[in-house]
């Protein structure tokens, strides 16, 4: 079935006056770029109370909440009918505030996973006069921003669904992360701010430092080499399509996330999915013992072959979604 069959998507534009980065830097006139769909519900004081916020991976956008849509028929796990959901491009993503909308590439104000929250709450109080929501889905670095926002205000949202994330970047994904870094600034036309032909090779050779990462070791294992040589070239061509200095500042924002000392501050209710074959956040080391720091967490677990991305086939734990979301209708 088609997508246009669950939702018509439609991407809107807001300017927030400024925004106050934690380092006191500030611009002003601050693009957000979004979409919602589903139906807004009211309260006695004509503030909507059935928001959800969908919080995309490293480098999405808006349109990322289309994971979602699958699950959103009359009595799904995120029926349209019971629940309004707004999906907006984070903070550093292109399309909303980056430094590549901006055009300040790496004069761009550092940011952290804190901005990234504080952006997002912003952007709600300021064009829906929101300021609590039903809840917070977020996958991969998206589980960031929902896990954060559910530390820093922890009486802003009834449920956080983390999925194939965690609370702290950690181990090999910490090596990863620096290894891109490192990639990038080695490379002496970074400092130039400009995008030169050395900036774009070594683009591309920082997204394939990535590309094992994404789908199962099985899944990979069973790829005969002559055709994993040509998917580890487009998928390095397909990283043309950003721009380093988004993928740079990205990329620090997540170096220093570490929230697992303020678990206990969540008040929200939890649910956390993982997949087993994740090469990212396996469950052993981040969903189990996740699970185990937040009190009011429930934790799923399933497979598939796709691995980080297999965050896209939610039809695998859809009973136990309904069961989770019934909680909040």
């Amino acid at each position: 079935m088609d997508l246009d069959d669950y939702f018509i998507s439609k991407r809107e534009e807001y300017i927030m006056d400024s925004f106050e980065f934690q380092n006191g830097e500030v611009l002003n006139d601050v693009v957000v770029e979004y979409m919602t769909f589903g139906t807004p519900k009211y309260d006695e004081n004509g503030i909507i109370n059935n928001a959800i916020i969908y919080c995309h991976g490293s480098l999405g956008n808006y349109a990322s909440v289309n994971k979602l849509c699958p699950l959103t028929y009359a009595g799904g796990p995120f029926d349209k009918n019971e629940f309004f959901i707004i999906s907006l491009s984070e903070l550093g993503a292109p399309g909303s505030c980056s430094p590549s909308t901006t055009k300040l590439n790496n004069s761009f104000p550092r940011y952290t996973v804190e901005d990234m929250v504080n952006f997002q709450n912003k952007f709600l109080k300021d064009k829906f006069d929101i300021f609590h929501v039903k809840g917070i889905i977020g996958n991969s670095m998206g589980g960031f921003v929902a896990l954060m926002c559910a530390t820093l205000y922890p009486e802003y949202a009834d449920f956080i669904i983390s999925g194939v994330s965690g609370c702290k970047v950690a181990g090999r994904n910490y090596i990863l992360s620096k290894l891109v870094d490192e990639i990038i600034v080695t490379d002496e036309d970074y400092n130039s701010g400009k995008n030169t032909k050395s900036l774009l090779r070594t683009l591309r050779l920082a997204t394939q430092a990535v590309y094992s990462f994404g789908i199962s070791k099985e899944a990979l294992h069973k790829i005969p080499n002559n055709q994993l040589d040509v998917e580890f070239d487009e998928f390095g061509d397909e990283g043309l399509f950003d721009n380093i200095f988004d993928v740079k500042y990205c990329n620090d924002a997540t170096l220093d996330y570490d929230i697992e000392d303020k678990l206990d501050k969540i008040k929200s209710k939890v649910l956390i999915v993982g997949i087993n074959q994740d090469q990212y956040f396996p469950p052993n080391l981040d969903a189990i013992p996740m699970h185990s720091l937040i009190k009011d967490s429930e934790l799923i677990i399933y497979d598939s072959d796709l691995g980080h991305i297999g965050f896209r086939e939610l039809d695998k734990i859809e009973n136990e979604l309904i069961e989770f979301m019934n909680q909040f209708r």
